[in-house]
């Protein structure tokens, strides 16, 4: 900036700084370059990425927010699309790929109207008109999920794992995630921290299983206490079971042995009283948070009592949940009706180690899936799949909606924006129609990874649905056919928020016309302290134990 011949210098011209289009072009350059890195995972026939962290530990998927979390990105712009899907895994927990696939083409289709002349402010405006709408299309679209709710959520378990696990175990592996969802379903909500995930290396697929329970990664204390227990009554001490230490120093003064041997009895007196209150209060089974002598676990075991030691927080408010047993602080307050309940608890070691099941807990709020695999890598994959498998299942329990899959919604939307944007005339109704062409590119995707002509299959959906809307793509034949009576379905939560996070970090992206870096150094590191959820009661609650 001049002003009277003279230069006034607001930004250090040795600073980064990109401006105007420039900025824009770099911006969607980075963004539609993450799109390419998973768009060849999208569908049941997408490819899989091997991601090597600096330490050369493995991982192979096809799940986009895995993918992109896990890369190195340093492009602010590919950071935000990245962020895309980190936020569809929270929030809906599949879709990720789509909605990132979908954000690269809405800039591909916004360069190229730029180039064009429109301005961004226009593409902008458009995009967000044409995001409304879509969200109008699809909840229009929706059907409920029906009287055979179980089998509907299974296919949409099937759907949101197909491709992302081995396809012969497909129906196994959804119907172990709808069991969890609806064991653990209070009052139309899901609460996903009930369902407890526990993996076997070494074991088949086939396996894996859904336990009206919990299992713990913990066994008794010794081989000799009993691997099996029917209809166990389970005392959870949240209370340390040894000889606890004086709070200050002290000194114990012994002037003959018979003083040192009426210590000891005395020591072990207390400890045997400890698990005498066990005993009487008819409990065959302790879990203690805390330590636990050796003498009261031996006293324990000479009674058939199952007894472990230091079990984790967690897994101690699960206990609380599966059983309806309630923690103790104060072991003389323990009594019969403190005491959990299951139908079986048996162990599962080699040596020291292995798990224990609690299984048959009636009104469990907490339940468990055991994945078992003949590898690390299948068990990790196996374990992605559940997860998104239940995040799905969560949103058609809890919205009881659904639409169509296998590009099925996104032709009927991309219609339907087509025949709305003449109705918004002006410059906008080219943004709407780049939307809808952008939606086009997810069956588009699908085709093209599953080996299919695109451009015969886009032609063949769009004439399809003049008599069905429901019409996608079937990869096996390459035929539109209806996707809700084959059973490929989605909730509608998932594909409304994949329209929107895409729609909102296009415009994001489309937005920015100039990139300064940042130099001052103390605002780029923040104190833990000061960030924004230390205040106003945000940070984390403590554990708190229910019943």
């Amino acid at each position: 900036m001049e002003k009277g011949g003279q230069p006034i210098i607001i930004i250090d011209p040795r600073k980064e700084q990109t401006k105007g289009r420039e900025a824009l072009s770099m911006n969607i350059a980075a963004a539609k370059a993450v799109a390419s890195i998973v768009k060849n995972t999208l569908g049941p026939r997408g490819m899989d990425k091997m991601l090597v962290n600096p330490i050369g530990d493995i991982t192979i998927t096809n799940d986009g927010a895995t993918i992109l979390h896990d890369m190195s990105i340093e492009h602010p712009a590919a950071k935000m699309v990245a962020e895309v899907a980190e936020s569809l895994e929270s929030s809906a927990g599949d879709g990720t790929t789509s909605a990132v696939v979908f954000t690269g083409s809405l800039l591909e289709k916004a360069e190229n109207l730029i180039e064009s002349g429109v301005h961004p402010t226009i593409i902008v405006n458009g995009y967000r008109l044409a995001a409304e709408k879509a969200v109008e299309i699809l909840e229009n679209l929706a059907v409920p999920t029906g009287e055979d709710e179980k089998e509907m959520l299974v296919e949409v378990a099937k759907t949101s794992i197909t491709g992302k696990a081995s396809e012969k175990y497909n129906r196994l592996i959804a119907e172990l995630c709808v069991d969890a969802v609806l064991a653990i379903r209070e009052r139309g909500i899901v609460d996903l921290k009930d369902v407890i995930i526990s993996k076997d290396v070494g074991g088949k697929i086939e396996d894996t299983e859904f336990v009206e329970g919990i299992v713990i990664d913990k066994v008794a204390l010794d081989k000799e206490f009993p691997l099996r227990i029917e209809n166990p009554a389970i005392a959870l001490i949240d209370a340390p079971m040894e000889t606890g230490k004086t709070a200050n120093k002290a000194k114990l003064q012994i002037s003959a042995y018979g003083d040192l041997e009426n210590f000891v009895k005395q020591e072990e007196a207390a400890l045997f009283e400890m698990a005498d209150y066990i005993i009487r209060a008819g409990a065959n089974a302790v879990f203690c948070s805390k330590g636990m002598d050796d003498k009261i676990a031996a006293y324990l075991q000479n009674r058939g009592i199952y007894a472990t030691r230091r079990v984790k927080n967690d897994d101690m408010q699960h206990l609380v949940d599966a059983t309806g047993g309630r923690p103790i602080r104060n072991i003389k307050e323990l009594t019969q009706k403190e005491l959990g309940h299951a139908g079986l608890l048996e162990q599962d070691r080699d040596g020291d180690q292995g798990k224990t099941y609690l299984r048959d807990c009636k009104g469990a709020k907490s339940v468990s899936i055991v994945i078992r695999g003949g590898t690390e890598h299948v068990v990790d994959n196996l374990e992605r799949a559940i997860d998104d498998a239940l995040r799905v299942v969560k949103c058609a329990v809890e919205d009881g909606r659904i639409v169509a899959g296998g590009g099925a919604s996104e032709i009927e939307v991309a219609l339907g924006l087509r025949a709305y944007a003449p109705s918004v005339g002006g410059r906008e109704q080219m943004a709407i129609r780049a939307f809808a062409d952008a939606l086009e590119e997810i069956p588009r995707t699908i085709a093209r990874n599953a080996g299919l002509d695109t451009i015969n299959t886009i032609v063949n959906l769009r004439a399809k649905h003049a008599e069905n809307k429901n019409a996608g793509l079937n990869i096996n034949t390459g035929a539109a056919e209806d996707m809700l009576e084959k059973g490929i379905v989605d909730p509608l939560r998932v594909k409304i928020n994949s329209v929107k996070a895409g729609s909102e970090a296009a415009v994001m992206v489309l937005r920015v016309d100039d990139m300064l870096r940042a130099q001052r150094t103390e605002m780029q590191n923040i104190k833990p302290e000061h960030m924004a959820s230390t205040y106003d009661g945000m940070s984390a609650p403590a554990l708190s134990m229910r019943r």
